[in-house]
């Protein structure tokens, strides 16, 4: 299995927490421009856990 977490982008520090860097955004806009940003320069894909987390994954 290739696919693996490279980030974690979430307004809510408190419900976050593992291996994988985490980003905390001060506002939902700049939460989804990060999440785009460093999914175009780690080269893959944002999921939108709908719960104030966005994960980075490389599949």
């Amino acid at each position: 299995m290739t696919d693996r977490i490279l980030a974690v982008v979430t307004l809510n520090m408190d419900i976050v927490a593992g291996g994988a860097p985490i980003f905390f955004a001060r506002n939902q806009e700049e939460q989804v421009k990060m999440a785009r940003y460093l999914a175009r320069t780690l080269d893959a894909m944002v999921h939108d856990l709908e719960n104030g987390v966005y994960i980075i994954v490389k599949h």
